[in-house]
């Protein structure tokens, strides 16, 4: 429990924090415009597949330009647009495709920045990059939520005026001494481009079960809530714990851990959630693998991830699994994979 507790305060922790609500902020806007843009048109379909590919597909070309250009704060540019994009569909209103661009791109340009600013000054550390991450779940329900209320596009403005300060202050951390030098989770008898291969197919599979978990129970707004609060805690809970007992060591036990919960959890909300939380843990981990490859490209590793997150959902617009069955075999057989290539990509844990 020591070591868990001083996880919790690592140096600079508190940028998880402040970027773990700029990202709650981010997916909120989002997930609210995507809502409404949504109900109002006949192609329902075709905007949250748009939005996925557009907002998470160029993180890659857009980490890759913010790692070039260091002094550009990328994050408050992405609010402007997001804020933007939100004129021109709410009060002129333009059609949704030019504003749903605007927003997806400023959604990348303040992903990005969040995981260059958690990266860059944790010391090597995952749980600022996973705190980061993990903030993202609540905005994503609460987002949809809003939607179907009385609340009214410009409230999400000011929503996003509030999170300008806590993008500021994260930027304060930045010092010499910031960089992902310390990074060094990779097996090094591993090719380096290999391993950043296999960590991004590891993403896409996490992506592509994470829509496979069967969860029959989940028949109310309460559950529906429940999910996404648990998905943020097992993200922001798997950094700390492998800061605290070691990457490779959290990465096996928890894809191992969570097979069994989630085959069984399918009527059982409360078993389902232990598998949920089990496997969203392994997120920064695959992050903080890719990063030890590629050092201070930590951008365009970051958007090696956001890549693979989109190669896993995009099939579900076209083919979801709901036979349970086939559920069952897909969990169990991804998770042999997933655990294989983990063991094999990590390095050994060093003994503290």
């Amino acid at each position: 429990m020591k070591k868990f507790i001083d996880a919790c305060k690592s140096e600079n922790i508190l940028i998880g924090w402040l970027f773990a609500y700029v990202h709650f902020v981010v997916e909120v806007t989002c997930f609210y415009f995507v809502a409404k843009a949504t109900n109002n048109s006949p192609i329902v379909w075709l905007i949250p597949l748009v939005y996925d590919g557009l907002a998470f597909a160029p993180q890659a070309v857009i980490g890759n330009f913010s790692d070039k250009h260091p002094k550009l704060n990328m994050g408050l540019i992405g609010m402007a647009l997001m804020a933007l994009s939100y004129f021109l569909y709410f009060t002129i209103p333009l059609y949704v495709f030019i504003p749903l661009t605007l927003l997806c791109i400023g959604n990348g340009f303040v992903h990005v920045h969040g995981a260059q600013v958690t990266l860059k000054n944790s010391r090597g550390k995952l749980a600022h990059s996973a705190i980061f991450v993990g903030g993202g779940s609540f905005g994503v329900i609460l987002g949809r939520l809003l939607a179907t209320t009385f609340v009214p596009y410009w409230a999400i403005w000011i929503l996003i005026l509030t999170s300008i300060p806590f993008i500021l202050l994260a930027d304060t951390y930045y010092d010499e001494k910031s960089s992902c030098k310390d990074f060094n989770y990779a097996n090094p008898k591993i090719n380096p481009m290999l391993i950043v291969l296999l960590a991004t197919f590891v993403v896409i599979v996490r992506g592509y079960v994470g829509y496979a978990i069967p969860t029959s129970w989940n028949t109310t707004v309460g559950q529906t809530v429940a999910l996404f609060f648990i998905m943020g805690i097992g993200k922001a809970l798997g950094g700390l714990l492998a800061d605290a007992y070691g990457v490779k060591k959290i990465a096996v036990l928890s894809s191992i851990l969570a097979w069994p919960f989630l085959c069984l959890g399918d009527h059982i909300m409360y078993i389902s959630l232990i598998g949920v939380m089990l496997f969203s843990m392994t997120m920064s981990i695959t992050l903080a693998a890719i990063t030890s490859v590629l050092k201070n490209k930590s951008g365009l590793g970051f958007g090696f991830t956001t890549i693979g997150l989109f190669l896993g959902t995009a099939p579900i617009f076209y083919f979801k699994v709901v036979h349970y069955n086939v559920q069952v075999i897909l969990i169990t057989l991804m998770t042999l994979v997933c655990t294989f290539i983990l063991s094999k990509i990590l390095k050994k844990d060093e003994v503290k």
